[in-house]
């Protein structure tokens, strides 16, 4: 069973709030299938612990206000490195540039349909198009 409409919807709003603090590499793997504990994962990276926070101050405060949903889990918070955010239908990572790097989350993830996201500019990908102007999952991954 794919990811529910309401994980969709939380996705994308989540997706713009990180486009908003300048997230760089955003993608979506819907992991339904994998595992019964969540619908989907977002990744997200930035420069520095800074923005890293940012973006997850952001992510939170725009599904707090648009969907009234708060996370019922967020860890790593406080060193702004990697902060996961738990709202049971999806989980976010927000990491920092290095972390992405060595976790390479969307390896270990790779054999996930990737959701497409609005890009950065707002432009929403077509089907088929792969991750989208976000990235490519299968070449973040290689």
């Amino acid at each position: 069973m794919p990811a529910s409409e309401r994980a969709i919807e939380l996705l994308t709003a989540a997706a713009e709030a990180a486009h908003d603090k300048k997230a760089d590499n955003v993608l979506a793997f819907d992991v339904s299938e994998q595992l019964a504990i969540t619908d989907a994962f977002l990744v997200a990276s930035a420069s520095n612990d800074r923005q890293v926070r940012a973006i997850v101050d952001a992510i939170e405060e725009k599904l707090r206000v648009d969907f009234d949903a708060k996370p019922v889990r967020r860890e790593g918070a406080r060193e702004g490195r990697w902060v996961l955010l738990d709202y049971l239908e999806i989980v976010i990572h927000v990491q920092h540039d290095e972390e992405r790097a060595f976790y390479s989350l969307e390896r270990l993830w790779r054999d996930c349909p990737v959701i497409p996201l609005p890009a950065a500019d707002g432009s929403v990908p077509t089907p088929g198009a792969g991750a989208g102007a976000s990235g490519s999952a299968s070449a973040s991954a290689e």
